[in-house]
């Protein structure tokens, strides 16, 4: 099951265990059970504080995690390697009793959550953000008796997963009903069932002499810029990472050959928590206005004062903008294919875009799904030499130019899209599974109304020293006018507001 390797560090995590552990274990006589069964054995075997027990547990094959005479709440559903493996580890190390690495405030939240919480998370194991959502449900359940979290890995509960219609993951459920989709951070958790961030400690926060609005590559960046400086910094973000909490593979960013997105931000923010920042997260920007100082107000109702700010709220997936998208969103239309694309295995998926995502996007779906095709509207695709080559090697994905997506189709779940010829006119209809939406970012910047002068794309004009039509107002990164949209450009940006931001406070 386990390669020598991975073994071996397995061993030396094991090393760490606190107390006893007790593996209880449902299994039936199919492969899943086979797997789960070898990966339990393997486990067990490495360590003499790690017992195992057959259960009758919810689904089968599936095994919780407890301490020794008390239910935890941890239940692993299917076979948890790939991107969850790390999740496994780090339960069987907090079940034992090692505190988890969490803020002290987090911890005293989630101790004082009262009532019944029982969470389910639909997984698939190539998907990036889903270790985020199950590691945070696990603390959850760890540190609170109230709360209880099965990871459930489609692949191994395919009748479960199409039952329920889950076409997006992770997807997350609390006490039987539908709670939400995507990347959740813990923060995220905690302000969905009531027990975020409290609006009046947010308010009664002194001022910062900069603030920060945005919690990606620009914004961390200019926060360490601006706290090096010895000055009050804060940064308020609905999430900390931004938009490349959703990129896996990085191959342009200087000094590394590849990274993954959720691993360069995760070094980002221990970096940033080196300075006396004061990071909130779950909170998201709803307006700017200038008074004595300049005041921020957070759709929590708390307001956050400052000398100075920095914008640096990044840009989301441009939606396309046609019926059927927002209705059938998580129901077939995608913006992920990592994360989405094994819930497609077998199926027959578009991807909307010709230009590097979109082309990226189809290559790797096509080592899942039946068939691809690829819908670009312009008459030729945008993707860089090297992608279409790779691409047009490809037997299961066709390329349609000159194609405007004009609806995408569905009863409960998409099961078609419709575009038009923009060469012939004519109207054309494909039959399928999925759309994965790839046409590129819009600006994070709405919030704003005309606070700050933005061009006709939302993008906020900068000057060199990044600062905006308002004085003492700088912007960073994609949400600005600034050329290519790229990781290392808006960290650069970032550090270039932070130091405008200083110079005009020095100077005023």
């Amino acid at each position: 099951m386990l390669d020598q390797d991975i073994k071996q560090q397995l061993k030396q995590y094991l090393e760490l265990l606190e107390n006893d552990i007790v593996i209880k274990v449902s299994l039936g006589d199919d492969k899943f059970s086979l797997e789960t069964k070898e990966l339990v054995d393997e486990i067990s075997s490495m360590s003499a504080l790690i017992s195992v027990e057959e259960a009758s547990l919810d689904r089968t094959p599936s095994f919780s995690i407890s301490r020794k005479d008390e239910v935890t709440g941890v239940t692993f559903a299917g076979v948890p390697l790939g991107h969850e493996f790390t999740s496994l580890i780090m339960a069987l190390l907090q079940v034992s009793g090692r505190a988890p690495k969490i803020e002290a405030s987090q911890v005293e939240q989630i101790k004082a959550i009262e009532g019944s919480y029982n969470f389910i998370t639909y997984v698939s194991l190539s998907c990036h953000n889903c270790p985020d959502v199950v590691q945070a449900l696990n603390v959850m359940s760890v540190l609170n008796p109230n709360i209880t979290h099965t990871m459930v890995e489609g692949s191994a509960f395919k009748d479960e997963v199409e039952s329920k219609n889950i076409m997006a993951v992770p997807s997350v459920y609390l006490n039987g009903e539908f709670m939400e989709s995507g990347r959740m951070t813990l923060d995220d958790i905690l302000a969905k069932i009531g027990s975020g961030p409290d609006t009046s400690s947010i308010n009664e926060k002194d001022p910062f002499d900069i603030l920060v609005v945005g919690g990606g590559p620009a914004g961390a960046s200019a926060a360490i810029y601006a706290a090096r400086k010895g000055i009050r910094t804060g940064i308020v973000a609905d999430r900390f990472g931004g938009q490349v909490m959703d990129t896996l593979g990085i191959e342009n960013f200087i000094s590394t050959s590849y990274t993954e997105g959720p691993k360069l931000m995760a070094s980002v923010e221990a970096h940033v928590n080196d300075y006396n920042v004061d990071i909130m997260k779950s909170l998201q920007a709803t307006g700017l206005e200038k008074n004595e100082l300049f005041e921020v107000a957070l759709d929590n109702g708390a307001t956050l004062k400052s000398k100075a700010v920095i914008i640096s709220t990044g840009a989301r997936w441009r939606n396309i903008g046609v019926p059927g998208e927002a209705e059938f969103k998580n129901k077939g239309v995608a913006y992920c294919p990592h994360c989405d694309g094994p819930l497609f295995e077998g199926k027959h998926v578009a991807v909307i875009g010709g230009g590097n995502s979109g082309v990226e996007a189809a290559i790797d779906l096509a080592g899942i799904v039946k068939h691809v095709t690829v819908l670009e509207f312009l008459p030729e695709l945008k993707a860089d030499a090297v992608l279409q080559e790779r691409l047009h090697t490809l037997p299961n994905v066709d390329v349609v130019l000159n194609a405007q997506t004009t609806e995408i189709t569905g009863d409960d779940t998409v099961n078609g899209i419709s575009y038009i010829d923009r060469e012939t006119n004519d109207h054309h209809h494909i039959e399928l599974a999925g759309v994965f939406v790839q046409i590129g970012l819009v600006p994070n910047t709405d919030w704003l109304g005309d606070t700050v002068e933005r061009n006709r794309m939302g993008e906020i004009v900068v000057d060199k020293h990044n600062q905006t039509s308002l004085k003492g107002v700088f912007a960073a990164g994609d949400c600005t006018d600034t050329p290519y949209k790229q990781i290392i450009v808006s960290m650069g940006s970032g550090a270039t507001a932070s130091l405008g931001a200083f110079d005009y406070l020095i100077r005023n």
